[in-house]
């Protein structure tokens, strides 16, 4: 089940001179289970930054000297890499407001405070704290172990794909990589060549699809000159270039079948011939190879040649699409949005709940791919503090809700009443974080049905 953000708890530094408003805010936060440490002054403030770690520093604009505050936050962005921080003041005038979100102040508030206001907002910037810690820890684990640079997140069908790069990598075993468009076929390739032996040498990528039999098999094996029109001095193919290396061949179910043959054939005996030669050279390289096709089907159908399939699948490993692993919404979301607001120097990386769950139940024909152009659009757009819903593209707010798209009604073929249920209050507790009432209001159902239900199927 996904994180329920509700029940998150943080470290918050609380900074200001006024003793009982600072004691105040303390309090307030405490009993949302908050762990709180409270300073008055902004050297004890930044001693707390230099030797501490903190989710939240919640901070007082003026204290003894007019940009203290400011002073504050910028510490924190020194020292503290994944904290927000909340501006408290009681002189809240437009140009220090833009002087503080400028300076990348999560929110602002001034004096007299609402506490239910101040609570709210800690918690929505300590949820937004943890989920960047969360999205570096997961960047760091993946690159140390794997390399996986690009591929966020931390869902069961991503695990596996983790373990398998890793248990695959070190070897010299062909893989094919499956799964739809947009899924990081090429992403998982360059893993597995980083974390290879062959690391040191070339990683040479090559797209089969709509190229003819003689381009293909010039880029293949290259030419010499005047083997064609055109041909004006010899060239090297992708083999010879990633000798020592890795060959990655994209959508090679698109290979016409004659050039399927001659690749067999270096396959088999690791010699090329090229274009116009007769000169066979030696090429060591390690085949990776990626299809949107369901090759077996193919295979059957004489469109792709057995014994090359069984050739290039000495292991597999299927991407799932992004519909089938919404739990990793949230994370690549945050992720890219962050990445473009830095990339056209904007703040807005937030993201309105509403909006998340619009993405979240879509069901991304186009996968990471769609999902990234997205998320770029949107920021894009955005001209506030958070993307909200009317920064989403209209056909992804009218898009098909979460279990019932074209893509996955076969899926739900065969399955009992009881299973369609525990379908949904999953992929319903998943849109709203765990939160019960949230998911209760959307399957129609009292809370207190749905927490019998939650026991009646071990549901936790």
């Amino acid at each position: 089940m996904a994180q329920n953000y509700d029940s998150i708890t943080g470290q918050v530094l609380i900074v200001d001179d006024e003793v009982e408003l600072a004691k105040s805010i303390g309090e307030a936060l405490q009993r949302l289970g908050h762990v709180c440490t409270i300073v008055h002054d902004l050297p004890s403030a930044e001693d707390e930054l230099r030797h501490g770690s903190f989710d939240l520093i919640v901070t007082d604009l003026r204290m003894e000297n007019e940009d203290d505050g400011l002073k504050v936050l910028a510490a924190t962005q020194q020292t503290q890499a994944n904290a927000e921080c909340i501006m408290v003041t009681a002189y809240g005038d437009v140009k220090t407001t833009k002087a503080a979100i400028g300076g990348g102040a999560f929110d602002f508030i001034e004096k007299p405070l609402d506490l239910n206001i101040l609570r709210n907002r800690c918690q929505r910037a300590i949820e937004k704290a943890v989920m960047k810690m969360q999205n570096r820890q997961l960047r760091e684990q993946v690159d140390e172990k794997f390399g996986l640079e690009g591929i966020i997140g931390n869902s069961p069908a991503i695990r596996r794909v983790l373990t398998l790069v890793r248990q695959i990598a070190p070897t010299d075993i062909p893989v094919l990589i499956t799964g739809e468009s947009g899924t990081g076929k090429e992403l998982v390739a360059r893993a597995i060549h980083s974390n290879s032996p062959r690391a040191r040498k070339n990683f040479k990528p090559l797209n089969c699809a709509g190229l003819s039999a003689s381009i293909l098999e010039s880029e293949l094996f290259g030419h010499v000159k005047g083997a064609f029109t055109g041909a004006e001095r010899d060239r090297q193919g992708v083999f010879e270039y990633a000798n020592g290396g890795t060959l990655f061949l994209d959508e090679i179910g698109d290979m016409p079948l004659e050039m399927q043959a001659k690749l067999l054939r270096v396959l088999e005996n690791g010699e090329i011939v090229r274009v116009g030669s007769n000169e066979p050279r030696h090429a060591n390289v390690r085949l990776l190879a990626a299809t949107n096709h369901e090759l077996e089907k193919l295979t059957e159908q004489k469109q792709f040649r057995e014994d090359l399939y069984f050739r290039i699948r000495g292991a597999h490993i299927h991407l799932p699409p992004l519909r089938d692993r919404r739990e990793d919404i949230p994370l690549l979301v945050s992720h890219f949005a962050s990445q473009f607001a830095n990339k056209m120097d904007k703040q807005t990386v937030d993201i309105e709940d509403e909006a998340m769950n619009v993405l979240v139940q879509f069901d991304w024909p186009g996968n990471v791919r769609q999902l990234i152009n997205t998320v770029q659009n949107m920021v894009l757009v955005c001209a506030t503090q958070a993307i909200e819903l009317q920064h989403i593209p209209v056909e992804l707010r009218s898009g098909s809700p979460v279990g019932v798209s074209a893509q996955s009604l076969d899926n739900l073929a065969g399955l009992s009443l009881e299973q369609l249920e525990k379908l949904a209050i999953r992929n319903a507790l998943g849109m709203y974080k765990g939160n019960r009432e949230k998911a209760a209001k959307m399957l129609g159902i009292g809370e207190r049905t749905l927490y019998r239900k939650l026991n009646e199927y071990g549901i936790k």
